[in-house]
């Protein structure tokens, strides 16, 4: 809408400027329509530099102090025991109780 509204002030500002004839002594027409222009030309610049920023930051940075709080050093050893996953009643040693 910020770009269309631009475009709008250069169309109607080069109509003032280039189309319409000055019949008034005291307002002169085409200067007008330039200043009118230079407006819509303006507009159409500071729309563009809003939306399209040119020092967007791509990735976030901590400082160094923040990230020592998040780092985490890999551990040597996982577990002290192993972990058996096999299902109870394929263990060799499974005690069924419910006989």
């Amino acid at each position: 809408m910020r770009i269309g509204v631009g475009i709008a002030l250069v169309t109607i500002g080069a109509i003032i400027a280039f189309a319409v004839r000055d019949t008034s002594g005291s307002l002169n027409l085409r200067a007008l329509g330039i200043i009118v222009m230079l407006a819509g030309a303006a507009g159409i610049w500071l729309s563009y530099r809003l939306a399209n920023p040119r020092n967007r930051d791509e990735a976030t940075m901590l400082k160094p102090d923040v990230e020592k709080q998040y780092s985490v050093a890999p551990h040597d050893k996982v577990a002290d025991t192993t972990i058996d996953v096999t299902p109870t009643h394929l263990r060799k040693d499974h005690n069924d109780f419910s006989k």
